[in-house]
């Protein structure tokens, strides 16, 4: 991880926010001649998204991906360590996919109109019934066949390790009746940690797990399949180079980041 010159930086800010500016003005123009919602979507994965490490003069490392049928609908979910989670997810995925993100981003100029216009998913964790409808939402589009990528962590984290995990996307899960795709990010956290607005040189892996089914799972699945899925997370994030998670898996409501007592393993 090296540190440039704060002038540098500045001058990377500086670009990086001139670049998604321009690029979200094109996308919206052209999603409105042609009306085809996924024109943006692709720009950013092709386009918008990869300069934000390449301009740091980092590099991102996608291990070979699942043999997944890839036209189906899924819901990724991924550990949150850096901004830079989105753009790296954007363009580490195959496919077009919508974000479940924090309410207050729809207000950032440009990007909360980039957000808005490609039907992103908007969840005020403060209001649980605002919560609770934008999740039944997330839930219509995914039966109507979009993908979904959320952060189940809810926040970005503070040490690196994995958080507890929120429970809502597993309510969501269960709710579409979709397959969960875990995928693990390592080196964002390096390349632009929370709380710093900064790019450092940090090169960037990603690796995206195998489907695993929720058809026929009930609510009462729900704690079973967090702790699986934060598992599966945990453990392509080792083999990638990550440090792992910490003990606790659940989150407790209101809270991101602080957890509930994993419970005792069997004998």
């Amino acid at each position: 991880m090296k540190f440039p010159h704060p002038l540098i930086n500045v001058l990377q800010l500086i670009f990086l926010s001139v670049w998604g500016a321009f690029w979200i003005t094109l996308a919206g123009l052209l999603m409105v001649l042609t009306l085809n919602g996924n024109v943006p979507l692709m720009m950013a994965r092709r386009f918008w998204a990869p300069m934000h490490w390449r301009i740091a003069g980092s590099k991102m490392f996608v291990e070979p991906l699942p043999d997944i049928e890839w036209s189906k609908p899924y819901i990724f979910l991924m550990n949150h360590q850096s901004a830079m989670d989105i753009p790296c997810a954007f363009a580490a995925l195959p496919v077009n996919i919508r974000f479940v993100a924090k309410h207050v981003l729809k207000y950032v100029p440009f990007l909360g109109w980039y957000m808005a216009m490609t039907g992103m998913i908007f969840i005020n964790r403060r209001n649980h019934r605002e919560a609770v409808k934008s999740l039944e939402q997330a839930g219509e589009r995914i039966r109507s066949g979009k993908s979904v990528l959320a952060f189940p962590e809810g926040t970005r984290s503070r040490d690196g390790l994995i958080q507890p995990f929120k429970k809502g996307p597993f309510m969501l899960a269960i709710e579409a009746q979709v397959p969960i795709v875990p995928m693990a990010i390592d080196g964002s956290f390096q390349s632009m940690p929370r709380g710093s607005i900064w790019l450092r040189r940090q090169d960037i892996r990603v690796k995206v797990g195998q489907p695993i089914e929720t058809k026929g799972l009930t609510p009462a699945d729900r704690d079973a399949l967090l702790r699986q899925v934060r598992q599966a997370i945990i453990q392509l994030h080792r083999e990638i180079g990550g440090q792992g998670g910490h003990l606790e898996d659940i989150a407790e409501r209101g809270h991101e980041g602080r957890g509930l007592p994993a419970p005792p393993s069997s004998p």
